[in-house]
């Protein structure tokens, strides 16, 4: 059994802090704001969208220290356990660790102001980034910038000085003022890792636990078992800020070391439970290219710090972006928990309109993708904007062709049913076809019968069925080796 601690700790700046936490469900915003008086962190969605709440957490990675920027207004205080929080306040003043706020002024960088803190965190955070790199690059291009602030929102539309301060800032080196700080957060973080405990905060609010053993943590299941289980919170903690609900028992999951596991070999690439999007981008990228750009238009780069990929599955929204992509790829889910283990097919996984196949007390412990050298993989996104919004529909598809002959087929679709669920009737017409013979109107006239979509505030059911038409289109042009026109360009 762990040793455990009663209170959390953080690094609040460069002050230690061993906090009781009186409330499971008390975010980092309302932590900051209420507690500490540091109110340049601002609420503004309270759902992860806008960045006026941004903060960087610094943690340790392979005994390094990484910062990442996260929503602070739907992360919660206990995920913090261990880690370091910079607020704006941290960067700014008295001793500035970063040229960012400086540059922000003397660019008129800022008008009302309100969302001002939020891309300077964004930009340190960017900073830092470039930084790391080796060697340093000397600019950084337009495309990048904007996808690192694309969950920072300026409601003045002062987006041309900021992005002249973002170019001005990024590839300078970070002053010694950022390095003694982050010297010394290492050296705490490092000794409060080496004890190796874990957290139970049984209060008269509620409890909150993180264990750090897959043992530890079905044995609190066994114990608490109307517990939440919490990962990267960018779904649980909309329950929290706009559902209004109060959360009694809450298990994270982030300091369990097997759920941070990623494992990569020739025949397999498994995601563990816990890793975040942006930890496991490059490596899913690296197994299916084309994935790519739609792991880059997740969220934000606030939300791909905190959403893990597992998590986005277990939620099993019909929208999910992860899900359709991962099913086309043949991927197997690894159950765990009081009932020992169990593998299943992701596309076994959804049963219905928010019912999956996981029982209370049981937990995704992993991912696994296939390697298929001769598999060929798309996927394309089809939403009203391109940055951080849900898909209208999304299409994940692969093939397997040998001798012209198409020998094994996926056809995956998000928002067109009330899972991510595969149009199998469509398959059946592709499967065995030789790849210059496909019957495509009767492979899109499929659809109708593999689906029946909604009508919502997204997109009509007309508008779904014609976009999932073009996309299998789009598809077997791109089998076919054929150049995809024009009027299918937008739809990615």
């Amino acid at each position: 059994m762990e040793i455990s601690r009663e209170r959390i700790r953080i690094l609040l700046g460069s002050e230690p802090k061993d906090v009781e936490l009186g409330d499971p469900n008390t975010t980092l915003l309302d932590y900051l704001r209420d507690q500490h008086r540091l109110t340049g962190t601002k609420e503004g969605c309270a759902e992860g969208d806008c960045g006026a709440c941004t903060v960087l957490i610094g943690e340790l990675v392979k005994n390094k220290l990484r910062y990442r920027s996260v929503n602070a207004c739907i992360a919660l205080l206990g995920m913090l356990d261990g880690k370091q929080i910079l607020a704006v306040e941290h960067v700014a003043s008295p001793k500035p660790i970063s040229q960012v706020p400086e540059v922000m002024s003397k660019k008129n960088g800022s008008q009302c102001g309100f969302c001002t803190p939020g891309f300077v965190i964004s930009l340190v955070g960017l900073q830092w980034l470039v930084n790391t790199q080796n060697p340093v690059p000397t600019s950084i291009n337009r495309a990048k910038i904007n996808e690192h602030l694309a969950g920072n929102l300026c409601r003045c539309t002062g987006y041309g000085p900021i992005i002249d301060a973002a170019q001005s800032t990024c590839t300078l080196p970070l002053p010694k003022s950022w390095h003694n700080q982050a010297n010394d957060a290492e050296i705490t973080l490092m000794e409060w890792q080496q004890e190796k405990t874990s957290v139970l905060c049984n209060t008269s609010g509620g409890v909150f636990a993180a264990p750090r053993s897959l043992n530890d943590l079905n044995n609190l299941l066994s114990k608490y078992t109307n517990a939440t289980m919490l990962a990267g919170a960018t779904d649980i903690g909309l329950w929290i800020t706009k559902l209004g609900r109060k959360l009694r028992e809450i298990i994270y999951l982030g300091h369990v070391d097997e759920l941070q596991n990623i494992t990569h070999n020739q025949e397999s690439l498994e995601i563990g439970g816990c890793v975040s999007l942006y930890d496991a981008t490059d490596k899913l990228v690296g197994v299916a290219p084309n994935l790519d750009r739609l792991l880059r238009r997740f969220g934000s780069t606030q939300i791909r710090s905190q959403a893990t990929v597992c998590g986005n599955i277990a939620n099993g929204s019909p929208i999910g972006d992860l899900s359709p992509a991962l099913m086309a790829l043949g991927s197997t889910l690894r159950i765990a928990g009081i009932f020992g283990l169990r593998d299943l097919p992701l596309e076994k996984f959804f049963i219905d309109y928010n019912q999956q196949d996981l029982k209370s007390g049981e937990y995704i412990q992993s991912v696994t993708i296939p390697i298929e050298s001769k598999r060929q993989f798309y996927c394309w996104k089809v939403s009203k904007r391109f940055d951080q919004d849900i898909s209208a529909v999304l299409g994940a598809f692969s093939a397997v062709i040998d001798n012209k002959i198409i020998n094994e087929v996926h056809v995956c679709f998000g928002g067109m049913a009330g899972t991510p669920k595969r149009a199998t009737k469509c398959e059946n017409v592709l499967l065995g076809a030789k790849i210059n013979e496909i019957r495509l109107n009767e492979a899109q006239d499929a659809l109708h019968e593999d689906f029946s979509p909604i009508t919502d505030m997204r997109a009509g059911r007309e508008y779904r069925l014609k976009i999932s038409k073009n996309l299998l289109n789009k598809f077997i042009l791109s089998l076919q080796g054929e150049k995809v026109p024009d009027l299918f360009k937008g739809m990615d």
